[in-house]
């Protein structure tokens, strides 16, 4: 090859393998209990939130507590539907006696639409929440595990 070809062929440059950009070589799917184990942790953590679940879902979660290896379920009480690039949410709660159910609500969804769409990339374009039970003060919480009548 003479110099005056490749002055007009330019450097060579090694050829790209897959092409593209790799963000877009394949799919990645995110399964309904995904998002609501995320949903449901976040909910936990709003100041307020006595618990997740109706309470006939909390009482067979305290029966599954007490199974060796049942353990508590993190999606307790939230419903997820995923789509390609979006997700809808509902949650069930107890609030605590006395606070503004209001704001722990809006707290709530601000702190599950973060969450999940930090950690997902899915965007949140709903979170309905139902408020199912107060717990008051002086109420013993069959999730805490009462006392065994017999023994």
């Amino acid at each position: 090859m003479s110099e005056s070809q490749q002055h007009a062929e330019g450097p060579r440059t090694p050829a790209k393998r897959g092409g593209g950009d790799p963000a877009t070589r394949g799919r990645t799917t995110i399964a309904d209990g995904v998002v609501e184990k995320i949903a449901g942790l976040a909910a936990r953590d709003v100041i307020g939130v006595h618990a997740m679940g109706s309470s006939f879902a909390r009482t067979l979660g305290a029966v599954r507590d007490r199974v060796p290896g049942g353990g508590r379920s993190a999606t307790q009480g939230v419903k997820a539907e995923v789509g390609e690039v979006q997700t809808a949410l509902d949650l069930e709660i107890v609030v605590d006696y006395g606070v503004a159910i209001a704001d722990v609500a809006r707290s709530v969804r601000e702190n599950v639409i973060s969450a999940v769409e930090r950690m997902t990339g899915l965007e949140v374009v709903e979170v309905n929440i139902a408020v199912s039970d107060v717990r008051l003060p002086d109420e013993a919480d069959e999730e805490e595990g009462a006392e065994p009548r017999l023994q």
